[in-house]
């Protein structure tokens, strides 16, 4: 599943607004930040890791169930960050709720459905790097 090496590029607009570009893809997204700051213009930074998380858990439940021959007829996943302040006082989001609700043609007795709801958390890039903790470098250049 590796992609090589993908960028992501995020460029101030105005206030906080920032336009956020992938490479490889003419796919862009605007973010900005709640009131007082801005005017939630496009989803903040908790939503868009709000988001992988929950694209990744369901591009890996869907890919599980397929790899078993499973039909899945729909996947709707809702992600909940809680925000709540550390212990020196910052903001920071704390926990991740997610409820996912797939629909699939077989019964959801199907031992091969109970495998996957097993094992599928496992091959999520996103969820396990989050839970594990991920290393951030940060070089800062200014002129």
């Amino acid at each position: 599943m590796v992609e090589g090496t993908p960028k992501v590029t995020v460029e101030l607009l105005h206030d906080y607004v920032f336009k956020v570009s992938f490479s490889g893809t003419e796919a862009t997204l605007i973010m900005d930040e709640p009131e007082p700051l801005g005017k939630l213009e496009g989803p903040n930074a908790s939503r868009v890791l709000a988001a992988a998380v929950g694209n990744c858990l369901s591009a890996s439940l869907a890919f599980c169930l397929r790899k078993a021959k499973i039909e899945v007829k729909s996947i709707k996943t809702e992600v909940e960050p809680i925000v709540e302040r550390n212990e020196k006082g910052y903001w920071r989001v704390k926990r991740l709720n997610v409820k996912i609700s797939a629909q699939t043609s077989d019964s959801s007795n199907d031992p091969r459905i109970k495998r996957c709801l097993e094992i599928f958390e496992n091959y999520c890039v996103v969820t396990g790097a989050v839970r594990e903790g991920i290393e951030v470098n940060v070089n800062v250049e200014t002129s």
